[in-house]
């Protein structure tokens, strides 16, 4: 069995025939979209979406900063 990763969940089915009512009964959080009963999607906030983005950003440049911490720096001279 599948973990679901959100509060509510609701079938394509139920998604197809009134999507504004899934959204506001949400009340903010994220909804499992069920195919057969496994989850196959999940709808989030516009917010929400955003902050995953960036936090996902985040960790990338930190794996970046992580691989290069061991680079010799560079001596720049900023009055030439």
């Amino acid at each position: 069995m599948e973990a679901i990763h959100a509060t509510q969940s609701v079938g394509i089915s139920e998604l197809k025939l009134n999507p504004s009512a899934v959204i506001e009964s949400a009340d903010g959080g994220a909804v499992a979209i069920l195919n057969r009963n496994k989850p196959v999607a999940y709808l989030l906030p516009a917010d929400h979406y955003g902050a995953l983005l960036d936090r996902l950003e985040d960790y990338e440049l930190a794996d970046i900063v992580r691989a290069r911490q061991d680079e010799p720096l560079v001596e720049v001279d900023i009055h030439k």
